[in-house]
């Protein structure tokens, strides 16, 4: 199975791809600070990347993640209103990696080094919209979805 991602800026949709045929289709929120490769930009990077590394299988929907762990807590509208500042990961992370050496990995531009991820995001948040710091967001059943149907290695395309 050749499966792929593909992740367009403009439209905020993330595609799965298989021979060419585009599988499933996902409204996602990219970086509103727009697209960009340097440490520090909060900007989405473009170009081809890999998927590295899968993390939060079999954890509840609305896991809490921070430094890719999982934080004990369970995200809820209460939990978001409390800490309204916090940026949520949820769910499921696909860690990305950069593919092209000098414009999205090694040095400056390291894609893995940014911690850049596709996750989860609370359903308060909007979707086709920019507003992450660099990730992309989708909702928490999606992010499952695309989780269960990719393997580690997968390339993505953003664009």
């Amino acid at each position: 199975m050749s499966r792929s991602i593909r992740v367009s800026l403009s439209e905020q949709r993330l595609e799965l791809v298989e021979a060419g045929k585009v599988l499933h289709g996902y409204s996602v929120s990219t970086s509103k600070f727009g697209a960009g490769e340097t440490l520090g930009c909060h900007k989405t990077p473009r170009g081809r990347h890999i998927v590295r590394a899968k993390i939060g299988a079999g954890r509840p929907i609305g896991t809490v993640f921070r430094g890719r762990r999982p934080t004990g807590e369970i995200y809820s509208a209460a939990l978001g209103a409390a800490q309204p500042q916090r940026d949520w990961i949820l769910t499921r992370i696909l860690w990305l990696s950069g593919a092209e050496p000098g414009r999205n990995r090694l040095g400056p531009v390291d894609t893995m080094r940014r911690y850049i991820y596709i996750h989860g995001a609370p359903d308060e948040e909007p979707m086709g919209v920019p507003g992450s710091i660099g990730c992309i967001r989708m909702r928490s059943r999606d992010i499952v979805e695309l989780f269960d149907r990719v393997a580690a290695g997968t390339p993505v395309l953003i664009r």
